[in-house]
Protein backbone atom coordinates (compact mmCIF):
# COMPACT_ATOMS: atom_id res chain seq x y z
CA UNK A 1 0.00 0.00 0.00
CA UNK A 2 1.07 3.59 -0.66
CA UNK A 3 1.30 6.42 1.81
CA UNK A 4 -1.78 8.29 2.98
CA UNK A 5 -1.41 11.93 2.02
CA UNK A 6 -4.86 13.35 2.77
CA UNK A 7 -7.75 12.93 5.20
CA UNK A 8 -11.23 13.82 3.96
CA UNK A 9 -13.85 14.38 6.65
CA UNK A 10 -17.61 14.28 6.57
CA UNK A 11 -19.05 17.07 8.72
CA UNK A 12 -22.29 16.15 10.51
CA UNK A 13 -21.59 13.50 13.12
CA UNK A 14 -17.86 13.54 12.34
CA UNK A 15 -16.38 17.03 12.78
CA UNK A 16 -19.57 18.62 14.10
CA UNK A 17 -22.11 17.05 16.44
CA UNK A 18 -24.90 18.19 14.13
CA UNK A 19 -26.88 15.08 13.17
CA UNK A 20 -29.53 15.74 15.79
CA UNK A 21 -29.51 19.46 15.00
CA UNK A 22 -30.60 18.79 11.42
CA UNK A 23 -33.17 16.26 12.63
CA UNK A 24 -34.63 18.68 15.17
CA UNK A 25 -34.66 21.63 12.76
CA UNK A 26 -36.38 19.70 9.98
CA UNK A 27 -38.97 18.23 12.31
CA UNK A 28 -39.69 21.69 13.68
CA UNK A 29 -40.30 22.92 10.14
CA UNK A 30 -42.37 19.85 9.21
CA UNK A 31 -44.41 20.26 12.38
CA UNK A 32 -45.79 23.52 11.04
CA UNK A 33 -47.82 21.34 8.66
CA UNK A 34 -48.41 18.30 10.87
CA UNK A 35 -45.63 16.08 9.50
CA UNK A 36 -42.80 14.35 11.33
CA UNK A 37 -39.84 12.03 10.78
CA UNK A 38 -39.58 9.58 13.66
CA UNK A 39 -36.21 8.78 15.20
CA UNK A 40 -36.35 5.27 13.71
CA UNK A 41 -37.15 6.63 10.26
CA UNK A 42 -34.34 9.16 10.57
CA UNK A 43 -31.73 6.56 11.45
CA UNK A 44 -32.88 3.97 8.92
CA UNK A 45 -33.58 6.08 5.86
CA UNK A 46 -32.97 9.81 6.19
CA UNK A 47 -29.73 10.31 8.12
CA UNK A 48 -27.02 11.96 6.04
CA UNK A 49 -29.23 12.94 3.10
CA UNK A 50 -29.62 16.55 1.90
CA UNK A 51 -32.81 18.25 3.10
CA UNK A 52 -34.33 18.48 -0.37
CA UNK A 53 -33.90 14.73 -0.89
CA UNK A 54 -35.46 14.10 2.53
CA UNK A 55 -38.45 16.19 1.47
CA UNK A 56 -38.81 14.23 -1.78
CA UNK A 57 -38.78 11.00 0.24
CA UNK A 58 -41.45 12.43 2.54
CA UNK A 59 -43.63 13.29 -0.45
CA UNK A 60 -43.28 9.75 -1.78
CA UNK A 61 -43.70 8.02 1.58
CA UNK A 62 -46.05 10.31 3.53
CA UNK A 63 -47.75 12.47 0.95
CA UNK A 64 -46.05 15.75 1.84
CA UNK A 65 -47.23 18.26 -0.83
CA UNK A 66 -44.34 19.19 -3.09
CA UNK A 67 -45.48 22.82 -3.12
CA UNK A 68 -44.40 23.02 0.53
CA UNK A 69 -40.81 21.90 -0.12
CA UNK A 70 -39.35 25.36 -0.67
CA UNK A 71 -40.92 26.92 2.41
CA UNK A 72 -40.11 23.95 4.67
CA UNK A 73 -36.50 23.95 3.44
CA UNK A 74 -36.24 27.69 4.12
CA UNK A 75 -37.62 27.29 7.64
CA UNK A 76 -35.40 24.26 8.29
CA UNK A 77 -32.31 26.30 7.42
CA UNK A 78 -33.48 29.12 9.71
CA UNK A 79 -34.00 26.72 12.61
CA UNK A 80 -30.62 25.10 11.93
CA UNK A 81 -28.90 28.49 12.14
CA UNK A 82 -30.61 29.15 15.48
CA UNK A 83 -29.40 25.80 16.87
CA UNK A 84 -25.86 26.26 15.53
CA UNK A 85 -25.52 29.67 17.15
CA UNK A 86 -26.62 28.28 20.50
CA UNK A 87 -24.83 24.90 20.48
CA UNK A 88 -21.89 24.81 18.03
CA UNK A 89 -18.55 25.45 19.72
CA UNK A 90 -14.91 24.33 19.41
CA UNK A 91 -14.00 20.80 20.47
CA UNK A 92 -10.45 20.48 21.80
CA UNK A 93 -9.95 16.90 20.60
CA UNK A 94 -10.75 17.94 17.03
CA UNK A 95 -8.58 21.04 17.06
CA UNK A 96 -5.74 18.94 18.48
CA UNK A 97 -6.20 16.14 15.93
CA UNK A 98 -6.36 18.40 12.89
CA UNK A 99 -3.52 20.64 14.03
CA UNK A 100 -1.25 17.62 14.60
CA UNK A 101 -2.19 16.07 11.25
CA UNK A 102 -1.53 19.33 9.43
CA UNK A 103 1.82 19.73 11.19
CA UNK A 104 2.75 16.24 9.99
CA UNK A 105 2.00 17.20 6.40
CA UNK A 106 -1.41 15.65 5.84
CA UNK A 107 -3.79 17.57 3.62
CA UNK A 108 -7.40 17.85 4.79
CA UNK A 109 -10.82 18.85 3.48
CA UNK A 110 -14.44 18.53 4.52
CA UNK A 111 -17.08 17.00 2.22
CA UNK A 112 -20.69 17.23 3.38
CA UNK A 113 -24.25 16.77 2.16
CA UNK A 114 -25.06 20.05 3.94
CA UNK A 115 -25.42 23.33 2.08
CA UNK A 116 -22.38 25.61 1.89
CA UNK A 117 -23.77 28.30 4.20
CA UNK A 118 -24.31 25.76 6.96
CA UNK A 119 -20.88 24.20 6.43
CA UNK A 120 -19.07 27.52 6.57
CA UNK A 121 -20.94 28.60 9.68
CA UNK A 122 -20.33 25.35 11.59
CA UNK A 123 -16.68 24.96 10.61
CA UNK A 124 -16.01 28.59 11.51
CA UNK A 125 -17.69 28.33 14.91
CA UNK A 126 -15.78 25.08 15.57
CA UNK A 127 -12.52 26.92 14.69
CA UNK A 128 -11.43 24.31 12.14
CA UNK A 129 -11.00 26.60 9.11
CA UNK A 130 -7.24 26.92 9.44
CA UNK A 131 -6.71 23.17 9.08
CA UNK A 132 -8.93 22.50 6.04
CA UNK A 133 -7.88 23.31 2.48
CA UNK A 134 -11.47 23.59 1.27
CA UNK A 135 -15.10 22.60 1.83
CA UNK A 136 -17.32 20.79 -0.67
CA UNK A 137 -21.08 21.03 -0.07
CA UNK A 138 -24.07 19.38 -1.71
CA UNK A 139 -24.36 22.52 -3.84
CA UNK A 140 -20.96 21.80 -5.40
CA UNK A 141 -21.90 18.41 -6.89
CA UNK A 142 -24.52 17.03 -9.24
CA UNK A 143 -25.16 13.95 -7.10
CA UNK A 144 -24.86 14.03 -3.28
CA UNK A 145 -23.88 11.08 -1.10
CA UNK A 146 -24.34 8.10 -1.34
CA UNK A 147 -22.96 8.89 -4.81
CA UNK A 148 -19.12 9.10 -4.68
CA UNK A 149 -18.93 12.34 -6.68
CA UNK A 150 -18.20 14.55 -3.67
CA UNK A 151 -15.12 12.54 -2.63
CA UNK A 152 -13.92 12.02 -6.18
CA UNK A 153 -14.13 15.78 -6.69
CA UNK A 154 -12.09 16.40 -3.52
CA UNK A 155 -9.41 13.91 -4.62
CA UNK A 156 -9.22 15.50 -8.07
CA UNK A 157 -8.95 18.96 -6.56
CA UNK A 158 -6.03 17.78 -4.45
CA UNK A 159 -4.47 15.94 -7.39
CA UNK A 160 -4.38 12.70 -5.42
CA UNK A 161 -5.29 9.12 -6.23
CA UNK A 162 -8.00 7.47 -4.09
CA UNK A 163 -5.41 5.13 -2.58
CA UNK A 164 -3.67 8.16 -1.03
CA UNK A 165 -6.80 9.33 0.80
CA UNK A 166 -8.45 8.34 4.06
CA UNK A 167 -12.14 9.21 4.41
CA UNK A 168 -13.76 9.59 7.84
CA UNK A 169 -17.49 8.84 7.84
CA UNK A 170 -20.22 7.95 10.31
CA UNK A 171 -23.43 6.99 8.47
CA UNK A 172 -24.58 4.57 5.80
CA UNK A 173 -24.88 7.06 2.95
CA UNK A 174 -21.47 8.54 3.66
CA UNK A 175 -19.86 5.12 3.96
CA UNK A 176 -21.30 4.06 0.60
CA UNK A 177 -19.97 7.26 -0.97
CA UNK A 178 -16.52 6.78 0.54
CA UNK A 179 -16.16 3.16 -0.53
CA UNK A 180 -17.45 3.85 -4.05
CA UNK A 181 -14.85 6.62 -4.45
CA UNK A 182 -12.05 4.09 -4.00
CA UNK A 183 -10.64 5.83 -0.95
CA UNK A 184 -9.77 4.18 2.34
CA UNK A 185 -12.33 4.32 5.13
CA UNK A 186 -12.43 5.01 8.84
CA UNK A 187 -15.96 4.56 10.16
CA UNK A 188 -16.71 6.36 13.42
CA UNK A 189 -19.76 6.13 15.65
CA UNK A 190 -19.83 9.84 16.46
CA UNK A 191 -17.66 12.91 16.99
CA UNK A 192 -16.04 11.39 20.07
CA UNK A 193 -14.30 8.76 17.89
CA UNK A 194 -12.65 11.42 15.72
CA UNK A 195 -9.32 11.61 17.54
CA UNK A 196 -5.71 11.94 16.48
CA UNK A 197 -4.90 8.48 17.83
CA UNK A 198 -7.78 6.78 15.97
CA UNK A 199 -6.91 8.47 12.69
CA UNK A 200 -3.20 7.70 12.94
CA UNK A 201 -3.90 4.10 13.93
CA UNK A 202 -6.08 3.65 10.84
CA UNK A 203 -3.42 5.24 8.64
CA UNK A 204 -0.84 2.84 10.06
CA UNK A 205 -3.10 -0.13 9.29
CA UNK A 206 -3.63 1.05 5.72
CA UNK A 207 0.06 1.57 5.11
CA UNK A 208 0.75 -1.90 6.50
CA UNK A 209 -1.62 -3.44 3.97
CA UNK A 210 -5.20 -3.63 5.36
CA UNK A 211 -7.69 -3.44 2.48
CA UNK A 212 -10.66 -1.06 2.19
CA UNK A 213 -13.09 -3.98 2.48
CA UNK A 214 -11.43 -5.18 5.66
CA UNK A 215 -11.61 -1.67 7.05
CA UNK A 216 -15.35 -1.23 6.48
CA UNK A 217 -17.12 -0.70 9.77
CA UNK A 218 -13.85 -0.38 11.68
CA UNK A 219 -13.28 2.16 14.40
CA UNK A 220 -9.58 2.26 15.24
Amino acid sequence: MGKIKAVLFDMDGVLIEAGDWHYEALNRALGLFGYEITRTEHLSGYNGLPTLIKLKKLSAEKGLPEKLHSFINEMKQKYTVDIVHSQCRPRFSHEFALSKLKAEGYRMACCSNSIRMTMEMMITRAKLNDYLEFLISNQDVQKPKPDPEIYIKAMERMGLAPDACLIVEDNENGIKSALASGGHLLTVKDVHDVTYDNIKARIAEIEEGVSVDEAEGMVA
